[in-house]
């Protein structure tokens, strides 16, 4: 059966019957389809003009595009982090504190990391920012001293290709599976080796054709990369069964598909980790598997890293650009404002471990959000996150106070 994709994503019910459906060829057309059409900015072709002009500076990108400026390497980075760490916690960790006499534990310094019941992915958020919190601060600090140490452990804030993989190295420090889900692990996956591509689909029960497509070509895109004779081993990690089922006959045709429950906690991946969604893609969840992945690939002498976290983008969740993407702590939040192309086709973007500032980049850009609360304090922002510094100087001057002296003789 040959399925052709339409404008609307079919009925659940259209493919129940069916065990393969013929997608990856509609992903070569969408290939060519990537090359031609990079934004609805951009005009109709037209006939050749008669003297060459200026190629006029581009006013957005398409989220592969955005996504270029994480191609770097991180492994040197991650493993200054990573010593940072294991001497932060091997002097502060559980197992010295206890052991401390009454007197010094009391007067020990610490850093409470408090979490409420908003969804695992958030907390860990706030959770592991505590953690980073506590070892920039340590019980010794000089107020001087929190920006360099701050430097140390999330590396300069313009250089995005550089930034180390902080939480995920805080977490494979702090976290250990009980044994329950290790033995569950061990099962899914046959005792053999550790899986190449983890393929994680929030899909809040929905069977999306077109989620499947961009999945599918990001899923063949990473395996493309691979260096290895044998058939790439794929875990597929879901909230919804249904999809699970629905995808997993298409993807075997060219990988060794292994199928979690969505409750647990997979980030054995030892080379890239795909974020999909039925509406908004790189959530914490799916960040926080890649960055534990990304550091458990990474051993104490390792010389290269391949390990990439790719974001799977169906071209109707990017209608109005990245606009939809917006959430606390998702990768492409600080990427939804006005810089990002309207009507892009399908994308599969390398994305950041740990997401930035939108004043961090190029392409990142302020969301209403944070122009509002920015307008608070008196800094004016545009869309394209640009400021007018004599309307702040003439915001500061109002706000001081002014003492007048008159002399008199």
């Amino acid at each position: 059966m040959l399925l052709t994709l339409r404008s609307d994503d079919r009925p659940p019910n259209t493919a129940r019957n069916v065990a393969v459906v013929d997608l990856p060829g509609q992903l070569e057309l969408h290939e060519v389809e990537r090359d031609v059409v990079l934004s609805s900015t951009e005009a109709p072709k037209q006939a050749p003009a008669k003297a060459p002009k200026k190629t006029p500076a581009k006013s957005c990108a398409t989220v592969e595009e955005m996504g270029k400026a994480f191609k770097g390497r991180i492994l040197k980075e991650t493993l200054a982090v990573r010593r940072i760490i294991q001497r932060h916690f091997s002097i502060n960790g559980a197992s010295r504190i206890r052991e401390l006499p009454p007197e010094q534990f009391c007067s020990h310094g610490f850093v409470i990391g408090k979490a409420s019941e908003a969804g695992f992915g958030n907390e860990m958020y706030k959770i592991l920012t505590a953690a980073a919190l506590s070892v920039m601060l340590n019980r010794s600090l000089i107020i001087g001293q929190t920006r360099h140490i701050a430097t140390e452990l999330f590396g300069k804030p313009e250089n995005l290709q550089s930034r180390p993989n902080v939480f995920g190295e805080l977490m494979r420090i702090l976290i250990s599976p009980s044994r329950d889900v290790e033995e569950a692990v061990d099962w899914v996956i046959g005792g053999g080796k550790d899986p190449d591509i983890t393929l994680h689909m929030r899909m809040l029960m929905n069977r999306s054709l077109r989620a499947a497509q961009a999945a599918l070509n990001c899923v063949r895109r990473a395996t493309r990369n691979l260096q290895q004779g044998s058939k790439p081993r794929v875990v597929v990690i879901s909230d919804s069964p249904s999809f699970v089922k629905f995808i997993t006959p298409n993807i075997s045709e060219f990988a060794e598909v292994l199928h979690f429950d969505y409750k647990l906690f997979s980030a054995r991946a030892k080379h890239a980790v795909v974020s999909g969604a039925h509406r908004r893609v790189g959530t914490t969840y799916a960040q926080l598997i890649a960055a534990l992945a990304a550091a458990n690939s990474i051993g104490e002498n390792s010389t290269a890293s391949s390990f990439s976290f790719l974001s799977s983008f169906q071209g109707n969740l990017l209608a109005e650009g990245l606009k939809l993407q917006i959430g606390w702590g998702h990768a492409w939040n600080r990427f939804a404002g006005p810089l990002s192309c309207r009507g892009q086709p399908n994308q599969c973007a390398l994305t950041p471990l740990l997401p930035p500032a939108w004043w961090d980049g190029l392409w990142q850009s302020p969301i209403p959000r944070d122009i509002n609360r920015l307008e608070q304090y008196g800094v004016q922002l545009t869309g394209f996150g640009t400021t007018d510094e004599n309307q702040i100087r003439s915001f500061c001057s109002t706000r001081k106070t002014i003492v007048k002296t008159i002399s008199y003789i």
